[in-house]
């Protein structure tokens, strides 16, 4: 992997004033974003009827790019991923804001009952993926009408892959990060969550998902008959040991503070009862919220692995696949959304998320190159109780379609608060809140 751009530099408290200087926005954006919502409703509907996995989405490609046109915005598509960018340039020189939805669906055969539900048997818009695509189009058509409005540049991004494919990074070594002709100076995204209560948003500056690792251990023993195990070198219970052995390096190596979770979630070995197997195979997922126990973490997978396969006389082969970083969103921006959103969403409605989430978000790579913020976006649909709900990635993952207004006026106020004509900051002098998301962050 390249290394990630850098966002544009410059005078840190210019930003800072930037945003300071938003305490409210307007109200009747969210009546902007019902005005729009019957035709957004019907393009989240078309995406949901028609899920597309990781990087090549044909498909919702072209429904993104017809839903796009006629707007006035400089677009262009990716070579390696379907991705859509879309750049809107205001009259007045100024910053340059990203917007980000994903795209992609996953693998997982739909059982909502929806008269438009997937079309396509075993996949399914279990992620909010195709609501996420159709707000960002709807604040699009908004901001496009408020062109005006707007002092610099919008860089919406329609990205794929974000299921495990590593999107967002694709996108950036193509260069959405300059998309506008300069670097991005800040970065936003929406991820509906059906347990939070409909129309609430929630972000919390720093860490708030998980960087997320996938590991994989080969226990290689001697095999044999199954009635004389003492004529072999039996790989199963050395395995399980090893899951144990894991369990127990996470709870006593490390603080309760390190917001660290293993979890073993494959275990197999042997093909027939009467047959002592030479191999057995465990494998799962590390979170966790800084990249120094991340690190330890790694190496400790191996040794632990290695010295309980020796203490056997087995032998163990741990391998660590590096996944998306952690989710770091930046104080303040966060803050300046958190302002912003109640101003247009109403007091009430926006709140400090209250713990962080062991669940993991492409956008991270974003977040390392760009001061910015992730927000979730309350979808419970309704009759239900947010804890009712059946959560993200699952078959009956449903969600509210009256909450797309407020993810289109959520967005649309971000960018024009942050945009604003003659909001505090010289052009070119609003390169950070400080500096970039920093990529080891305290958990």
């Amino acid at each position: 992997m390249t290394s990630p751009p850098q966002a544009s530099q410059g005078a840190p408290d210019a930003l800072e004033s930037r945003q300071a200087a938003v305490t409210t926005a307007e109200p009747g954006l969210l009546d902007e974003g019902r005005r729009l919502a019957p035709e957004v409703v019907a393009l989240r509907r078309a995406l949901h009827g028609s899920p597309e996995l990781g990087l090549d989405l044909p498909e919702t490609q072209r429904l993104v790019l017809g839903a796009l046109d006629g707007l006035g915005l400089e677009i262009r598509t990716g070579h390696a991923l379907s991705s859509v960018t879309a750049v809107l340039t205001g009259p007045a020189d100024g910053p340059a804001l990203l917007l980000r939805a994903d795209m992609d669906a996953l693998p997982i055969t739909e059982e909502t009952g929806l008269p438009f539900a997937s079309r396509t048997p075993g996949l399914m818009h279990a992620c909010g993926h195709d609501a996420h695509t159709a707000m960002l189009v709807g604040a699009a058509r908004l901001l496009a009408a408020r062109r005006e409005d707007i002092a610099g540049r919008v860089v919406f991004m329609f990205q794929p892959g974000e299921e495990g494919h590593h999107g967002a990074r694709h996108m950036i070594e193509e260069g959405v990060l300059e998309a506008s002709g300069r670097g991005a100076d800040a970065a936003f995204a929406l991820h509906v969550h059906p347990n939070l209560p409909a129309g609430a948003l929630r972000l919390r500056p720093g860490p708030q998902l998980a960087a997320s690792d996938r590991f994989r251990v080969v226990v290689r023993g001697r095999g044999g008959h199954a009635s004389a195990p003492h004529t072999t070198c039996d790989p199963v219970p050395v395995a399980c040991e090893i899951v144990l052995a894991l369990q127990t390096m996470i709870t006593r190596s490390l603080s309760v503070d390190d917001h660290a979770v293993l979890s073993v979630t494959r275990l197999t070995a042997g093909t027939a009862t009467g047959i002592i197997p030479d191999t057995a195979e465990l494998g799962g997922t590390l979170r966790t919220l800084s990249e120094p126990i991340r690190t330890r973490l790694h190496e400790a997978i191996a040794r632990v692995a290695e010295g309980v396969a020796a203490a056997h006389g087995a032998e163990a082969e741990a391998t660590v696949e590096p996944g998306y970083p952690v989710t770091v969103n930046d104080p303040g921006f966060t803050d300046f959304v958190l302002r912003t959103a109640e101003g247009a969403l109403g007091t009430g409605t926006v709140d400090v998320l209250a713990a962080t989430q062991m669940t993991a978000e492409d956008f991270s790579y974003v977040l390392r190159a760009v001061p910015g913020a992730l927000a979730f976006l309350g979808v419970c649909p309704p009759g239900l109780e947010p804890h009712e709900a059946p959560s993200l990635h699952s078959s009956r993952m449903d969600l509210d379609e009256d909450v797309i207004a407020s993810g289109i006026a959520c967005h649309a106020a971000v960018a024009l608060a942050f945009l604003a004509p003659g909001a505090p900051g010289a052009p070119g002098g609003l390169g950070g809140l400080g500096s970039p998301s920093a990529p080891e962050p305290a958990p």
